[in-house]
């Protein structure tokens, strides 16, 4: 990866470690916020036939964690580009 300038570089590392941040955020909520915190509050609605704690817990998360894969990946190309350090 071969940016014009350090001021590029340093803009570009801040935005994707913030991005990285934000993400980790969502995941730490999903997976200990509501599968373990929350659980007894969410177990008080119904998804699916489930307690929405519960489901959270077995299921929910994992499709959060595989959702959170594909929008790093789309705003990731799109740092890339937007740096124009995108692959072609």
């Amino acid at each position: 990866m071969s940016f014009e300038s350090n001021e590029k570089a340093e803009g570009y590392w801040r935005e994707n470690l913030r991005l990285v941040l934000s993400l980790l955020a969502v995941w730490a909520f999903v997976s200990f916020g509501c599968g373990i915190l929350l659980v007894d509050v969410l177990n008080e609605i119904h998804f699916m036939g489930f307690k929405l704690g519960f489901w959270f817990a077995q299921q929910g998360s994992m499709y959060v964690f595989v959702a959170l894969i594909f929008v790093y990946v789309a705003k990731a190309n799109a740092l890339d580009k937007k740096y124009d350090v995108h692959e072609d």
